[in-house]
């Protein structure tokens, strides 16, 4: 991997890990279509840039933390149920991660879900500073659905927030928020990984540590922007995006067209 393909990656990373468009999905593709995807060193990659892309959140929502212990409580009461599922299945989420086909599928059908959120739950919403341990519970099962690679764990969370009562951006925040235990434990346990294994080289480590401050950079501006985005005009774009997205490459893969690209 050259420091072109981490800055390429990175950037998706930072851009589409709080977007509900599967920043997984995309990095897979984009590692495709740059002709690195076949290689070990780039899932270690894909996983661990997310930490740099989660302390944007830290950074910017760095009040919530400050809340009390049973904020903290219900954040691992919603982690729960994704750790333990993603535990027993790791294996066979592995071979998925492996898989464009999954992701393209994924993004097609995530896709119109999305073009339909607005519409179901569009009843009265209430802004909500944290849930109840249930409603966090809830959120949590949702949150397992993004075990399977392109379906995106922020689109599942809001949409856990979304059929919980909360407004658009209350399940966005509170997305954003899981979002930090939920790939701290990933990005650990991928890292855990790659040393048993084989302990990256001086260079490995570079282009890790340049991927998690541009996906930084990158989420920092991203985060905001999503909100205020979604807050406006709802989920309908993203939708359409990923719809297109996953038929795109659907059809490459129909016709056999290679994905990579260079």
């Amino acid at each position: 991997m050259s420091y072109w393909h981490a800055l390429l990656l990175a950037i998706v990373e930072g851009l589409t890990e709080f977007l509900p468009v599967s920043s997984t999905g995309h990095m897979i593709i984009v590692a495709n279509l740059l002709g690195i995807g076949q290689f070990a060193f780039t899932d270690t990659f894909i996983t661990s840039i997310q930490f740099g892309a989660i302390l944007a959140v830290v950074v910017l929502y760095w009040r919530r933390f400050l809340q009390s212990f049973d904020f903290y409580l219900k954040l691992a009461a919603a982690f729960i149920p994704f750790g333990i599922l993603g535990f027993v299945l790791k294996d066979y989420i592995e071979e998925l991660l492996k898989s464009v086909t999954v992701v393209a599928a994924s993004l097609v059908v995530g896709g119109i879900v999305l073009l339909f959120i607005d519409r179901w739950f569009s009843g009265a919403r209430k802004e909500v500073t944290t849930p109840s341990f249930p409603q966090a519970i809830k959120i949590g099962l949702f949150q397992c659905l993004a075990l399977v690679p392109g379906v995106s764990r922020s689109a599942a969370t809001i949409v856990g927030g979304l059929s919980q009562g909360f407004d658009r951006r209350s399940a966005a925040d509170f997305s954003f928020l899981l979002a930090v235990p939920t790939m701290f434990v990933i990005t650990a346990y991928q890292l855990y990984k790659t040393y048993k294994v084989a302990a990256p080289g001086a260079e490995d480590i570079k282009l890790l540590l340049f991927g998690n401050v541009v996906a930084f950079i990158v989420a920092l501006l991203a985060v905001k922007s999503f909100v205020d985005f979604v807050s406006r005009y709802g989920f309908r774009a993203f939708g359409l995006y990923r719809i297109v997205v996953g038929i795109v490459i659907l059809v490459m893969i129909a016709l056999g067209i290679p994905l990579q690209i260079i």
